[in-house]
């Protein structure tokens, strides 16, 4: 989007720790004028070393999800290590932070930052929001956006309603880096690259969501609504999502409530995908509908035998799975 006004340059693949993050700025070329960067938090501390490093002016939380609660502790653990970017900022009216409005968490970071502040979300006391929200299933996502005075209709080609969030916080910094709306809505329209979540077709015809990037119980239920939008066979294979710390259980019944909500079928890969089954069968989806496996190559093969043309195929689960070998082995060759 900023590509759209500067010549911009961002960090390659997940470049976001102690490694990627001085990497992507030993690559930067003097004629560009933006750079995006990607902060990981893993541990207390770390946000702050990156932030000495790179010097950001402009600082996006977006959300404060349950994944490494493992190693942090909780989500406020959480909140307060992300937090490190907002304090870390320059005071107005050199910097900017662009907080989520609709995460608690998120939007209480405000009082700990001396920058600019720009709510995003959608609840219309945000700065910048959003309503009118329609899943247009593989055709992307339609969404009204609305700031100050100024309002626009977007047909945006990323998958899922949760992707809303996404154009919005990238609208933010465009806003912020006096972009007007036809350039913002010209950057998110021309997208090509949809984030992680790719669409692949079988040999049967049958149509596989491969979202194995990483999962959480907040992205692996907002890949189920996108699960929901589209019409045929509905197949959710979810594996375990690892690191969730006090949140494993809790975090796993919530997808499997979910998913008796969405999916007519149910593979359930790995010892906490158990969890999922156990509660998706308490929810409603019959005991004859889910199937629980060992790991991702079993599921693969089971799959290959039981597909058909009208089965839309939904894989998630944490990396540390390779779920992502699913897709790989079932994929129509080139």
């Amino acid at each position: 989007m900023l590509s759209q006004k500067f010549y911009t340059f961002k960090n390659p693949g997940n470049y976001n720790n102690e490694i990627g993050l001085p990497l992507t700025l030993l690559n930067l070329g003097k004629w560009y004028e933006k750079l995006v960067l990607e902060m990981g938090f893993y541990y207390p501390g770390e946000i702050t070393f990156l932030c000495n490093i790179s010097k950001p002016d402009i600082g996006i939380i977006t959300n404060i999800g349950t994944v490494h609660a493992e190693r942090a502790g909780s989500q406020r653990a959480i909140a307060k290590g992300k937090s490190e970017l907002i304090t870390a900022l320059p005071k107005k009216p050199n910097g900017t932070a662009i907080l989520n409005f609709d995460d608690p968490l998120v939007r209480a970071m405000a009082k700990k930052t001396k920058s600019n502040i720009l709510f995003y979300g959608l609840d219309h006391q945000a700065d910048l929001w959003a309503d009118e929200i329609q899943g247009l299933g593989l055709q992307g996502i339609q969404l009204r956006m609305h700031y100050q005075e100024q309002s626009a209709t977007l047909n945006v080609p990323l998958l899922g309603r949760h992707s809303v969030q996404t154009i919005l916080c990238a609208s933010a910094v465009g806003l912020t880096e006096g972009m007007t709306i036809t350039e913002i809505t010209e950057g998110l329209v021309n997208n090509d690259s949809q984030l992680r979540l790719v669409a692949v077709r079988t040999e049967s015809g049958a149509l596989i969501l491969d979202d194995t990037y990483n999962a959480t119980p907040e992205s692996t239920i907002a890949a189920l609504d996108l699960l929901s939008e589209l019409k045929g066979h509905k197949i959710a294979v979810l594996g375990d999502m690892l690191e969730l710390g006090q949140y494993e259980e809790i975090g796993h019944k919530m997808v499997g409530k979910k998913t008796a909500e969405v999916a007519n079928y149910l593979i359930a890969v790995g010892e906490r995908g158990k969890i999922i089954a156990e509660t998706a069968k308490q929810e409603g989806l019959p005991p004859t509908a889910v199937t629980c496996m060992d790991n991702a190559v079993e599921a693969a093969q089971f799959l290959r035998y039981n597909l058909n043309s009208g089965d839309v195929v939904l894989v998630k689960g944490s990396h540390g799975l390779r779920m992502d070998r699913i897709s790989a082995l079932l994929e129509v060759s080139k």
